[in-house]
This record gives structure tokens, sequence and C-alpha cells, in this order.
């Protein structure tokens, strides 16, 4: 992508941000709605949809859950800052469902996550990624008819938007508190295999490149030696 065209895609994506935060597409939903930075980058991720923190903070994956994927992004070398400034940081659905009937936060409905399903998909033909990140069931489906995160998570993917773009896939479980997937077997190996192959995509690579931890790293290893 050149720099003529990455500063034009970046220019759409704040014009759809502003169109985003006047969304009030889903009465079910609880707004305002959330969207991350205005950045266009190999590395995309989708997660699924945010919480009360996120509404009233305005910023995607800012409580318990985001410090858990912050953790998993750190073992791969790039911590929350650099994330959240080099990658783009999506979601299914960007109004807080409200809470389940029986606990928890609901699931957005079939319509819903459609209704919504424009925003990451403008995101996606705008940004153009080489690496697309789906965190958790609801985002994994957008992009896979699998619902089983033993078949997914711990793989590498194909995507093919509508429009031909692609794309590799490499997906994560989502990293609630409430799940227990990840912190027991297969799913530790399985989430461990993930973030080898996301440590290992050039897309990866190109955003870490130079970033604080990697500097550090290399200053470590230089007055090692």
């Amino acid at each position: 992508m050149t720099t003529d065209t990455h500063t034009r895609g970046a220019g759409a994506l704040v014009h759809l941000y502003r169109d985003l935060v006047d969304c009030r597409r889903c009465p079910g939903m609880q707004g305002p709605p959330v969207h991350g930075q205005a950045v266009i980058s190999p590395v995309m991720m989708v997660g699924q949809a945010p919480g009360t923190r996120e509404i009233l903070q305005g910023i995607p994956f800012c409580w318990t859950a985001g410090k858990t994927l912050f953790r998993w992004f750190e073992s791969i070398g790039i911590d929350e800052p650099t994330f959240r400034s080099r990658a783009l940081m999506s979601a299914v659905c960007r109004c807080f469902p409200g809470k389940a009937p029986k606990g928890g936060d609901r699931v957005p409905d079939a319509a819903e996550v459609e209704r919504c399903s424009g925003w990451w998909r403008t995101e996606v033909e705008l940004a153009q990624p080489r690496l697309i990140i789906p965190v958790g069931k609801l985002a994994i489906v957008q992009f896979m008819a699998s619902k089983r995160l033993n078949d997914v998570v711990g793989a590498q993917w194909s995507y093919r938007s509508p429009s031909g773009l692609e794309a590799d896939l490499i997906p994560l479980p989502h990293p609630s508190g409430a799940s227990t997937w990840f912190k027991m077997e297969p799913g530790k190996t399985l989430l461990a295999r993930a973030l080898a192959l996301i440590d290992a995509h050039s897309a990866w690579q190109e955003i870490r490149a130079s970033s604080p931890m990697e500097q550090t790293s290399r200053a470590g290893r230089i007055g090692a030696a």
C-alpha cells in the first residue's frame, strides 16, 4: 500500500467512525458505539462486542478481558500502547448488548450482528489487512463456519472477502475472565500455538518492528554481548 493510499484510507476511516458514533440502528443495544484508532494496518483484530467499561471509556478492550488479551500480545513482542496505535481494532458489534437474564453479557442476536456487519466489513476493505485476528466465537463465525474453538484455534486459515480481498486468519479465544477454555487443555496448548503463528506472521513482524518492547529487548541483548 502506497503512502498516498495509506493516507486516504486513514481519512476514510475517520469519516467512517464519525458515522459510526451516530449509529442507533439497534434499539436493544446500549451505546454509544465504540471504535479503536483510525489506523491503516496490516493487522486487524475483530472482537465480539464492548462491555459496560468500554462504553463508558469509549475504548475497546479496556477492562479485565483487555488486560488478559494484552498480556498475550506482550508475550509475542507488542505492548498495549503499541498495539492500539499500530493495529486496527474492530468488533462484530459496536454497542453493549446488555445483560442476559441469567447473568453475564447478552449475546447479540442475528439481526443485530447483520446490521452492524457493515462497519467491520468496510474497515477490512479500507485497511486491506494481511492478517485478521478474530477474538472469540462470535467473531470467529463471521469468517468461518466452525464454532468449536478446539477446531479452529491454533491454526492459520484463509479468508476472502466478498470483494475478493484475501487475508490470513489466526483465531484466538475470548480472554474473558469467565472463560476456562484457554486455562485448561487443549486450550492452553492451542492458544500457545495460535500466538506462535501470529508472532511468525510477516504482518505482525511489521507492526512489531522498532516497538518499545523490541528496542528494550535489543538493548538487553547488546548489553549482554
